[in-house]
């Protein structure tokens, strides 16, 4: 594929994260800074954001192989890093706040609901830029019936997925604790290395949300088994996390002695 193909796809990526950046600017002079809605409104755009340039790493991934993927997929999460704030376009996250006591149940329901309203319908939008086929990597792709990513069982992607995310928050919480420099550099890297891992066999989204835009009702699995994935499997290694990460042993493994001794 041409080198043409590829940077029309990181034109969209980049159009869509300025229009989203463009949206929060304007929500945030629209909306009163009090209450929910201008958290949710957050929430949905950081979805949007996230889902319409991982609907385009599709193509780039098939196209331009995984290595092209994980080096795209790497710059995104930096920039998203640094301009969400609080929004995370993804429900688990939330679920770690319930649990620890730092928000409700109502709060995290309505997160996850605007997050799954941001993501599931900004794919006109990235049907409409399909059909009008740009680039070669396009062509056919706005109408075509998808395939699941699962390539394992349901049961095997979910434990693949809960482990994946544990890992993955562990590294967050941790690198979140200790602040070290490069800090978003060191949580994109261990994020996409997590991802490129798992891309074979389950799909590597860790992000039940992620996962329902992208490939809810796909050919090769059933609803049943994509929740069993993406969303149990997610949301308990996520979950998980938040026990295991305060048991001493992991503290002093992950932080160190003196850091373990200050907690």
């Amino acid at each position: 594929m041409s080198l043409t193909a590829l940077g029309i796809s990181a034109g969209f990526m980049v159009g869509c994260c300025t229009a989203a950046q463009i949206a929060r600017r304007v929500s945030q002079r629209l909306l009163s800074q009090d209450g929910l809605v201008p958290v949710l409104m957050n929430e949905a755009i950081a979805a949007a954001e996230l889902c319409a340039c991982c609907f385009e790493l599709i193509i780039v991934a098939d196209n331009f192989g995984v290595a092209t993927y994980a080096i795209f997929l790497f710059l995104l999460t930096i920039w998203w890093g640094k301009v969400w704030g609080d929004a995370s376009a993804c429900p688990y996250t939330h679920m770690e706040d319930v649990l620890e006591g730092r928000t409700s149940f109502k709060e995290m329901a309505l997160r996850t609901w605007a997050e799954l309203m941001g993501g599931c319908c900004v794919y006109r939008i990235v049907q409409v830029f399909w059909w009008l086929e740009f680039a070669e990597t396009h062509k056919g792709r706005a109408f075509e019936e998808c395939n699941a990513d699962l390539q394992v069982s349901p049961y095997v992607g979910a434990v693949i997925e809960g482990v994946a995310t544990l890992l993955c928050r562990l590294a967050s919480k941790t690198i979140s604790e200790q602040d070290p420099k490069f800090s978003s550099y060191i949580d994109s890297f261990i994020g996409t290395s997590l991802v490129v891992a798992a891309f074979n066999f389950s799909g590597g989204y860790f992000n039940p949300v992620l996962a329902t835009a992208l490939k809810w009702g796909c050919r090769g699995h059933s609803n049943l088994e994509h929740i069993i994935v993406y969303w149990i499997g997610a949301c308990l290694g996520a979950l998980l996390s938040v026990p295991i990460f305060k048991l001493r042993v992991v503290r002093r493994f992950l932080l160190g002695e003196e850091k373990e001794k200050q907690a």
